[in-house]
């Protein structure tokens, strides 16, 4: 971490000083993190600016607002505390450059040393971080608009969300519980959060709440339950998001989604008029793809909402006022509106290689792809595709009928051992 600080400070400062901040998420090795960075920023003669816990996106809003040349937020967003990463921002708050990376990566190859003593960077703590984002966040929906007479409950993981979130909605006026908005370094992500949204099921029912309101740990991803307990997801979050843009005129270019969305919001969109295409999965391909067709919307299942009109990367705080603002405008209820997309079962098998072989384009994988699209007779898809970062190749099969889908898949599955084993 410290020589990965210095290396950045290299690129980012371009011999002449220059600003970076850092902020993280809860996890207890976030401090450890921290001071290499910092470290090996000011070694490079970089100033740094120091905003402690922060959601992801936030960071990425301060890191424009400040005039800094990057942002670094240090996370692992959904896993575990005992796991941690290192995520950087351009200046513009957008992910790095392919060049820019390598140009890092070629630092790092390069003996460390220290500028001299009168250009070392200086670090300075920003105490109202949380507040200007907060402001920001509220500066998203319409002047005016609150949410009086709402109930809910917030999910805050015990991530980076915890001292934000619950800011942002009481100043809107909606009446706030929260769960998940105690982090000791340790709990992040365990048991609450977006990827264990049965805590905020649970409590949803039990406080007689309006809507539940889930964050993942570094508060990028967004997950909703109603006031029956029911889970709202990403692909249908996105789907409210999108018919209040069109109903309000702000639906510029296709909803963008990946291979994993759901073909439920696929028909539900172009069912109402409206274009969507699909990426590779993850939220880097989305934001290119919307750049490219000048588009203002797109997501994942899991949560990872990007409001291009309104921020810069994905944002669970300013993706769930969008839902809470768009339900109000378009006089209808989160539940009412999620229930329009029909979930098609999806069933997806892991076949783990032993080394990492191709075996997605061999001609009798291809053949028994086409089998089974032929047996879901134009109800459903199928998808193969390598794990980019395990020895896996990940077998989906999606359509109208769970026990078919399910006999497909582990089909195909098998047909894709069998190959890898005549490799």
């Amino acid at each position: 971490m410290l020589k990965l600080g210095w290396a950045a400070g290299r690129v980012f400062g371009n011999g002449a000083g220059g600003k970076v901040l850092i902020g993280k998420d809860t996890r207890i090795s976030g401090y450890m993190f921290e001071s290499a960075l910092e470290a090996g920023l000011a070694a490079a003669g970089v100033n740094i600016r120091l905003l402690g816990p922060m959601p992801t996106p936030g960071i990425a809003y301060l890191t424009r607002t400040f005039r800094a040349s990057a942002g670094i937020v240090i996370s692992a967003s959904h896993n575990p505390y005992d796991d941690n990463g290192v995520k950087f921002f351009s200046g513009e708050g957008d992910k790095l450059p392919d060049a820019v990376e390598q140009a890092i990566e070629a630092e790092l190859e390069r003996p460390m040393t220290t500028v001299p003593s009168d250009q070392i960077g200086k670090a300075k703590r920003v105490d109202d971080a949380p507040g200007r984002y907060v402001e920001f966040c509220k500066s998203t929906i319409p002047t005016g608009m609150n949410f009086r007479g709402l109930r809910l409950v917030l999910d805050c993981a015990n991530g980076a969300t915890y001292h934000v979130a619950p800011h942002v909605f009481e100043e809107l006026g909606a009446r706030v519980l929260t769960i998940g908005a105690e982090p000791d370094g340790l709990n992040i992500n365990a048991g609450v959060g977006s990827t264990h949204p049965e805590a905020l099921c649970r409590a949803v029912v039990a406080r007689g709440a309006d809507l539940g309101i889930a964050f993942d740990g570094d508060g990028d991803r967004v997950l909703m339950v109603d006031a029956t307990g029911r889970l709202v997801d990403g692909d249908q979050l996105l789907y409210v998001i999108a018919c209040a843009r069109q109903a309000a005129g702000e639906l510029v270019g296709p909803v963008v989604g990946t291979l994993m969305s759901n073909l439920g919001l696929e028909l539900a969109l172009r069912g109402r008029g409206l274009g969507f295409v699909r990426t590779q999965v993850g939220d880097r391909y989305i934001l290119e793809r919307l750049k490219a067709d000048g588009g203002v919307l797109g997501g994942e299942p899991s949560g990872h909402i990007i409001c291009r009109d309104r921020t810069s990367t994905g944002d669970g705080i300013i993706a769930a006022l969008q839902v809470l603002a768009g339900v109000q405008s378009l006089g209808r209820g989160v539940a009412e509106l999620a229930t329009e997309v029909e979930r098609f079962p999806q069933y997806l098998v892991n076949v783990r290689l032993t080394e990492r072989v191709e075996v997605v384009s061999r001609p009798a994988i291809a053949q028994a792809v086409r089998a089974v699209e032929a047996d879901l007779n134009g109800q459903g898809r199928v998808l193969l595709r390598a794990s980019g970062t395990e020895p896996l190749i990940r077998v989906m099969v999606e359509g109208r009928d769970d026990a078919q889908v399910r006999a497909l898949a582990h089909g195909l599955a098998e047909k894709v051992r069998a190959e890898v084993a005549c490799s």
